[in-house]
């Protein structure tokens, strides 16, 4: 009990099953961080090319892909690239969050529902949590430089210059 009550209370700031993994990785499974792609962000994907070559869906990572971190809203400059890859891969698209449906944050769903009300998509830009679990389970990875880094952890800005 004590061990949810400390993460409920570190909330997203410090990840320590998140430090866990990533020491892993970093020790012998460091291929698993390396993206097959890395773009600016979601405008440079060609959609329709995606499409062609036979992929058949798409998940997003929500904080820094498609929304500036713990934001509700999809960052404005996308929609138009969200509602293409909409059009194209139907609902086969997916938003993978760490702060919104996971109970230890969003207890009562409001905040994955509010998601799925504002993108019209059912509830990924970090190299060990996102890129990692993709390339685990055969995945196409791209990873996009962050929108906003005004209010990451200290510890997720500091990842981000191991890239």
């Amino acid at each position: 009990m004590w061990w949810t009550d400390l993460k409920a209370a570190l909330g997203q700031r410090i990840n320590l099953e998140g430090i866990a993994c990533s020491i892993g990785i970093l020790s012998k499974d460091n291929h698993l961080v390396i993206p097959h792609v890395t773009v600016p962000d979601i405008r440079y994907i060609d959609w329709a090319e995606l499409k062609k070559r036979g992929f058949k869906g798409v998940v997003f990572d929500k904080d820094n892909t498609i929304t500036v971190p713990y934001s509700l809203s999809l960052w404005e400059p996308l929609e138009s690239s969200i509602e293409h890859c909409k059009t194209l891969f139907g609902n086969n698209i997916a938003v993978f969050s760490n702060s919104a449906g996971l109970s230890e944050y969003d207890p009562d769903g409001r905040k994955a529902r509010a998601l799925e009300d504002a993108f019209g998509i059912k509830v990924g830009d970090r190299p060990f949590t996102d890129i990692a679990y993709g390339n685990r389970n055969g995945f196409f990875t791209i990873l996009t430089e962050p929108l906003s880094l005004a209010e990451e952890p200290f510890i997720v800005r500091q990842v981000g210059h191991l890239k």
